[in-house]
């Protein structure tokens, strides 16, 4: 196991089925959207073959590994550092049949997979355009928040290109972005399906929105129950617990 760390670096815990997770201790590290994601698109049907477009630390792959039964997910990173990362966070869970990580750029995979191939799509892209946002960042934050490298209608693109007819998209995102992701899925042939605001509290504007389309799907749209991430007196919720695998 000390093969796989390098300096500056540690090893979390991610208290579900016994997965491990090595991450920066100054870099950016995973949050509560990427294991809402994958809590939201746990329903892949059994032996797809999925992509996670931006994996980062590799954090979507391997929760989705142990909660779905897929037969292999591509991570896609295009930061060389944090993808030599997530492959020996791979290693660590030994989930190298399962799990692979890419270092390209995302408009570049269509040099690497073929059209219409995949069942679903997962991601959790920069959220923040290019020239909005704290700047004194570091530059692993700065890139893993703003649209650096690919903005939104960027992953939208290449998810239609990949994806089967009927394939399924899942995204978390930012409620203020909202009216710009249902413009470019609908503009790109994906249809919104499902929509699942998340909230801190009950007296808080929802803070994430998870969201899951179908190319080439029928027009129809369902809201979600909310999910409030705490209680009012500032425990979590047993949705938040259930979702965490404490109860």
């Amino acid at each position: 196991m000390k093969n796989l760390i390098e300096e500056n670096e540690r090893i979390d815990d991610l208290e579900f089925k016994g997965l491990k997770i090595i991450q920066k201790n100054n870099g950016f590290c995973f949050g509560i959207d990427s294991v809402l994601l994958s809590d939201f698109a746990k329903e892949i049907k059994n032996n797809s073959n999925v992509i996670d477009l931006g994996t980062g630390t590799g954090i979507l792959s391997i929760l989705l590994s142990g909660k779905t039964n897929l037969k292999k997910i591509y991570g896609i990173e295009i930061q060389k550092d944090i993808a030599n990362m997530a492959q020996r966070s791979v290693k660590l869970n030994k989930l190298e049949d399962k799990i692979e990580i890419i270092n390209t750029d995302i408009k570049k995979l269509r040099d690497i997979f073929e059209i219409n191939t995949f069942d679903s799509i997962v991601t959790n892209p920069p959220y923040k355009n290019q020239d909005t946002g704290k700047v004194n960042e570091n530059e692993y934050k700065y890139i893993s928040r703003h649209e650096t490298t690919a903005n939104l209608s960027d992953f939208i693109k290449i998810s239609v290109q990949l994806l089967k007819d009927k394939g399924s998209f899942y995204m978390v995102h930012r409620p203020e972005r909202l009216i710009d992701i249902i413009y470019e899925l609908r503009s790109h042939k994906l249809e919104p399906k499902n929509i699942k605001f998340v909230y801190s509290n009950k007296e808080k504007e929802p803070k994430l929105v998870l969201i899951k389309a179908v190319k080439n799907a029928n027009t129809f749209l369902k809201v979600e129950k909310p999910l409030f991430v705490y209680n009012q007196d500032g425990s979590y919720t047993d949705e938040i617990l259930r979702i965490y695998n404490k109860i």
